[in-house]
């Protein structure tokens, strides 16, 4: 049996408003629309190589995106009234390097878009830059 390969896509909820998701995703993420297609109402954004699918329809999700300057990026979104559901927080050294560089620690902050889909922002530090 050939073994699976990497992720394409994920499928998260446009919610009752896919204007406004999509709003959320490009003026607080910086992220870029691909593709739209109405009809249906889907819309589709690249992070990296993944398809992000956005649909009525799905039930909301939980993705996580990598980002640098976390703690900067928190503080202007907070300033700017997005609210977050968990602020900047250290959820593991990596000292076996199993995820990445040994030594490094991961940090992740959490916020939702107005279709409910939790947004995970990843960060990675080396030691010498805690």
């Amino acid at each position: 049996m050939p073994a699976v390969g990497a992720v394409r896509q994920v499928a998260l909820s446009a919610g009752r408003d896919l204007d406004a998701t999509l709003a959320f995703w490009q003026g607080v993420l910086g992220m870029s629309v691909h593709a739209r297609y109405d009809p249906p109402g889907i819309a589709f954004i690249m992070a990296g190589d993944v398809r992000l699918f956005f649909g009525d329809g799905v039930l909301p999700g939980t993705v996580y995106l990598d980002i640098a300057g976390l703690e900067a990026f928190h503080a202007e979104a907070k300033a700017a009234g997005i609210p977050f559901t968990a602020p900047p927080t250290l959820v593991h050294r990596d000292t076996e390097g199993r995820f990445g560089p040994a030594g490094e620690s991961e940090w992740m902050a959490f916020l939702k878009d107005p279709a409910g889909n939790t947004i995970g922002l990843v960060e990675r530090l080396a030691p010498e830059q805690l």
